[in-house]
């Protein structure tokens, strides 16, 4: 049998339809993530008006519907400049006033659970790191899980936030000494922002979910590039995301389209 080359051909108007769908639509998929106890459930019981005083582990997933409307003062650098005490005037941000629906999965951190983690990958257009600021002994083990995460290929070109939690308690680390525990500057993959919070005064959890539905309605609906690296370049996720985006065939070489030169027309 001869050799088969698989190609991907642009069907003419499918991305204005795709794109166009998904504006109406306004959607995005958010995936929690970290060790356990790490308090992503408590998070998203505070983010929802729930109880939070008593919260049991979460030995499988729970999915949560968040509506959030991106404020005029929501974008990476104004959160940025807010979390380092900057008085300085906001910068508007693209699509302010525009109401998402975030369909939160949020997913148990033990040990036995994380190899079941990937089977949630699928469509996500954000992941959400939980990091509890006061376990030190755990933050080796915490950058680990996150650099395998990071290294997956369906998240590929996700946005990244990274919440320092537990901010309230005595001894906890400061958002900057997390990042420095984690190695966050060395990410070069995704764009990705780390904030302080707490997910029992509700500290920082409003700016920091802001901050990530503006990121991500950004990259999705408004096409642009990411304003904490704005030199990342999203190849993979594009070519990730290409099924959902273009039709799949089988075609002589003259005939066919570069998978590359298809994402990045997307």
């Amino acid at each position: 049998m001869g050799n088969c080359t698989l190609r991907v051909k642009l069907i003419p108007g499918l991305l204005t339809i795709i794109r166009k769908n998904k504006a109406k639509a306004r959607e995005m998929r958010v995936l929690f993530l970290g060790l356990d106890n790490a308090g992503k459930t408590t998070i998203l019981k505070r983010l929802t008006g729930g109880d939070v005083r008593e919260v049991s582990p979460t030995l499988g997933f729970n999915i949560t519907t968040l509506v959030r409307t991106i404020g005029s003062t929501a974008g990476a650098e104004n959160a940025a400049a807010a979390s380092a005490g900057s008085s300085s005037a906001p910068k508007p941000v693209a699509g302010a006033g525009d109401t998402y629906t975030l369909n939160v999965w949020d997913v148990g951190g033990q040990r036995t659970l994380r190899p079941y983690w990937r089977n949630y990958f699928e469509s996500t257009d954000a992941v959400v790191w939980v990091v509890d600021s006061s376990d030190t002994l755990r933050l080796d083990d915490c950058s680990s899980e996150l650099r395998q995460l990071l290294s997956e290929q369906r998240l590929a070109g996700c946005t990244l936030l990274v919440l320092a939690n537990k901010q309230d308690l005595a001894g906890s680390l400061s958002m900057e000494q997390v990042r420095d525990q984690l190695h966050l500057d060395g990410i070069e993959s995704h764009t990705w922002r780390i904030l302080p919070c707490s997910a029992i005064t509700g500290e920082g959890l409003d700016g920091a979910m802001d901050w990530v539905t503006a990121e991500v309605a950004s990259r999705l609906y408004y096409g642009g590039r990411s304003a904490v690296n704005p030199g990342v370049i999203r190849e993979e996720a594009r070519e990730t995301r290409a099924k959902d985006e273009i039709a799949t065939q089988v075609e002589t070489p003259d005939q066919a389209v570069d998978t590359r030169a298809v994402a990045m027309a997307a």
